[in-house]
């Protein structure tokens, strides 16, 4: 996938309808064990444990369903969480692709920085800074995981279509039966990502659409992060709102 123009996304990464909540089962018993383990490895930073809670990491994570021995990538992976938990959750016979878009890292050089440091001394995970427009994967992925950022691929200096064309190449990274995990800041949009732009949020039923018009199955939604008291007017960064806007976790399956 090549773009005639570069996409300069000068973005800072920071209850819907159409969705199928999926019942809340119980995932087993050694995945439970296996994501505690996870969040309790040493090598994370502090700062990063005291969002476990707010970020509802246990139950993404289960219904994400990665396992030990999985590759998985974690899409415009910001400042490096989900990066830092997958790499002891997947363990040594798995691998952990931290993408961070040259795009980003153009726009601020602290995406590199962070990246680097998620990445330090963590044998199992891979960095990767490729152009939107060249996305790769040196291996076909389990999983692929994009928190708070698929609203980023529709702000005004991405060239149209662009998300179009990056849903498909996740969809071709992925291994039949793979799974996507998006989650996104929920817009009060009076067309599709009409909001991208101002307030940083994105569009619950488009994304959607954008994904399953690429090849992908959805396959439900986890309500954790859901807050119907947002208005879906302010942007995710105001003070006010910050850390508790209403958020949507779609997941979608490659079709075996």
């Amino acid at each position: 996938m090549r773009f005639a123009t570069p996409l300069l996304i000068a973005a800072a990464l920071a209850s819907t309808a159409l969705a199928r909540p999926v019942p809340r089962t119980a995932p087993p018993a050694a995945s439970i064990r296996a994501i505690a383990a996870a969040l309790a490895d040493p090598g994370r930073p502090a700062a990063d444990r005291e969002r476990d809670t707010s970020r509802h990491a246990t139950e993404l994570l289960a219904f994400m369903g990665v396992k030990p021995g999985d590759k998985v990538a974690d899409f415009i992976m910001g400042g490096g969480y989900w990066t830092r938990v997958l790499a002891p959750l997947v363990g040594p016979a798995g691998k952990v692709y931290a993408y961070q878009p040259a795009e980003f890292i153009q726009y601020r050089a602290a995406y590199g920085t962070e990246q680097d440091a998620a990445v330090a001394g963590r044998a199992n995970v891979v960095a990767n800074r490729d152009s939107l427009g060249a996305i790769h994967f040196a291996e076909p992925l389990d999983a692929i995981i994009t928190v708070q950022n698929w609203h980023d691929l529709h702000l005004h200096q991405s060239p149209p279509g662009a998300s179009a064309l990056i849903a498909h190449e996740l969809f071709a990274a992925l291994k039949p039966g793979g799974t996507l995990l998006v989650v996104d800041h929920v817009g009060a949009n009076p067309t599709p990502f009409a909001v991208a732009d101002t307030l940083h949020r994105g569009d619950p039923a488009a994304t959607r659409a954008e994904m399953e018009a690429a090849g992908f199955r959805f396959d439900g939604s986890l309500p954790v992060l859901a807050n119907p008291a947002d208005p879906h007017t302010a942007l995710v960064f105001d003070p006010a709102i910050r850390g508790h806007t209403d958020q949507f976790v779609y997941r979608f399956r490659k079709p075996r």
